[in-house]
């Protein structure tokens, strides 16, 4: 199967007032049509720089960024960027939050409304199209982020910590939430993420990267009963936490802690 996304031979370096810093080097991975992918590492191992890669943001110093075979050359409507802010405008309602890739490509129909009401009932938001921002909670509007990203049908979902500053439990909710939702609609994802557990309960493979600079160290195949339990179910099961202390082995660069450390993803 031909891959979705794929990186060749990539690298990238930032110019500062210090002069060059490789982010970077020789990174090389494919994503598959649905797979759902996540990067963890260690701070500095440049997450964030391939997503943003991914995503068209710039292109990189050297090698080859491809979706579905061609290069990339900026920002494709194919691709959906979800961030760990929500960037919802205070003075507009949900539903014209969520029509905003509509109206900046001129397609504000009544299907394209009519397409965001419905994604804002099957997220748990019907009733909530008038409303404001500030009348929502941090998890709710993650979900209006959710919902503009998906109304544009893009084939790819880029997911920048989405989660990371939300209490647990509505972690939880919405980790199983976007699970079933690109599951269902067959969409592919790549998610970064510090989160161990979250990474394993979530992902079909995850990509540990090693740091200073950025390179692939290992790509973990997650168990295919974890793959297919869903986040809050695969917590439960008896693998789970030997896959989590085995990323832990690699992202720490040690041994696992007998302690537990692993199971929280510190």
């Amino acid at each position: 199967m031909a891959a979705m996304l794929k990186l060749e031979n990539v690298s990238h370096a930032y110019l500062g007032g210090q002069g060059t810093a490789l982010a970077v080097e020789d990174v090389n991975l494919d994503v598959l049509p649905g797979e759902f992918v996540s990067l963890v590492g260690p701070s500095g191992c440049g997450k964030t720089t391939i997503l943003n890669m991914l995503a068209g943001l710039f292109p990189p110093s050297r090698g080859l960024v491809l979706l579905d075979g061609k290069p990339v050359q900026g920002p494709n409507v194919r691709v959906g960027y979800m961030l760990q802010q929500d960037y919802l405008f205070p003075w507009r309602t949900i539903k014209s939050n969520s029509m905003i890739g509509f109206e900046i490509r001129g397609e504000q129909t009544r299907d394209a409304e009519s397409k965001v009401l419905e994604l804002l009932a099957e997220l748990g938001l019907d009733g909530s199209a008038d409303r404001y921002p500030h009348e929502l909670s941090g998890g709710m509007r993650q979900r209006v982020s959710l919902v503009r990203t998906l109304a544009g049908d893009p084939d790819v979902l880029l997911l920048d910590e989405p989660f990371s500053a939300l209490d647990m439990h509505i972690k939880l909710q919405l980790e199983e939430l976007v699970w079933q939702t690109l599951r269902k609609r067959g969409k592919t994802a790549v998610l970064v993420t510090h989160d161990l557990q979250e990474a394993a309960a979530m992902s079909d493979k995850v990509v540990v990267l090693a740091a200073n600079p950025g390179r692939v160290e290992r790509v973990v195949t997650v168990p295919e009963s974890i793959r297919q339990a869903g986040p809050e179910a695969a917590r439960k099961l008896s693998d789970f936490e030997q896959l989590v202390e085995q990323l832990w082995t690699q992202v720490a660069g040690k041994e696992p802690d007998p302690a537990g450390g692993a199971a929280n993803g510190q």
